[in-house]
């Protein structure tokens, strides 16, 4: 394998900051939640075109019909996963929206269990009950807070749910499509779907000022196609788990940059359930026996 002339972590670094900009630029929006998803996904749709038209048009026609109805099935729930998760954070912090969406990993293990019923672990069960844990203490510090606190909470749990599902119904189709057909078809079902909430919900798609549109597009440019590319091209030379792992970190990115740009702070119930989830989902994704085989062959 040709090795790469910047090492794998540098784009990794730039892709957990990219992503840990997109609660930020939400907040920096004075648009509603549904417009803010739109104009996300429909700048993402836009900027991806001339390069699906140009080199994987053709893609297109090897989707079935199963592989149609899974795709919108996908795209429906990421639009209404970003539509909760960018309510949420209306009502609560930056920090504890984006460390409770970081609980996908234990979704998409209860999806895997209840739908393809695959077995669990002891290590699985004790991850996800700590990271369950870790929710809940964040949950209720908020709600001791304010109620409006924790139905943010809420918002951004259910917003974990929706992502989780969208991953789940999208992953055989995947297998057969490259990224960027499988990616712009799954974001042009998500903005239509977007389009007609912001039309039945009677929310303005415009006009809006300067700054508005500016972080639309970067919503789009950034988070959405920036952060995740980098993710993508550095997993040809380093392990999944180092990405998922690296996109724990976004919750911590998210809060240093709230508290610059937003002067928001973390309380002590805040600090430990987010760390507590961290652990649990770190606890999910490491393989423990590869380490100790690591360890172990070093001393051998």
């Amino acid at each position: 394998m040709d090795q790469p002339k910047i090492h794998p972590y540098i784009p990794i670094i730039v892709g957990v900051i990219s992503v840990a900009l997109s609660a930020i630029f939400v907040k920096l929006s004075t648009a509603e939640s549904g417009v803010i998803a739109f104009y996300r996904m429909f700048f993402s749709v836009i900027l991806m075109l001339p390069i699906f038209l140009l080199k994987y048009r053709k893609e297109i026609f090897r989707l079935s019909r199963k592989d149609w109805t899974f795709s919108a099935i996908a795209g429906i729930f990421l639009a209404f996963h970003f539509i909760l998760w960018f309510e949420s954070l209306n009502y609560t912090s930056v920090a504890s929206s984006t460390v409770l969406v970081t609980l996908q990993p234990i979704f998409a293990l209860a999806g895997t269990y209840f739908f393809f019923k695959e077995r669990l672990s002891l290590k699985t069960i004790i991850s996800a009950g700590i990271a369950i844990a870790g929710s809940v203490i964040i949950s209720w510090s908020d709600f001791k807070v304010s109620g409006t606190a924790f139905y943010g909470d809420m918002l951004a749990l259910a917003g974990c749910a929706l992502v989780t599902a969208y991953l789940l119904f999208g992953q055989e189709v995947r297998k057969r499509l490259s990224l960027i057909t499988y990616t712009f078809v799954l974001y042009s079902i998500s903005t239509i779907t977007l389009f007609f909430y912001v039309l039945i919900k009677g929310e303005s798609f415009g006009p809006y000022d300067a700054s508005n549109w500016f972080w639309f597009f970067l919503l789009a440019l950034i988070p959405n196609l920036f952060g995740h590319s980098l993710f993508n091209w550095a997993v040809k030379w380093v392990s999944t788990n180092v990405i998922s792992i690296a996109i724990l970190f976004e919750p911590v990115g998210a809060a240093i940059l709230a508290y610059y740009v937003f002067n928001e702070t973390l309380s002590i119930s805040q600090t430990a359930g987010g760390i507590v989830v961290i652990s649990g989902i770190l606890l999910f994704i490491v393989d423990g026996n590869k380490i100790r085989r690591i360890f172990f062959s070093k001393k051998a």
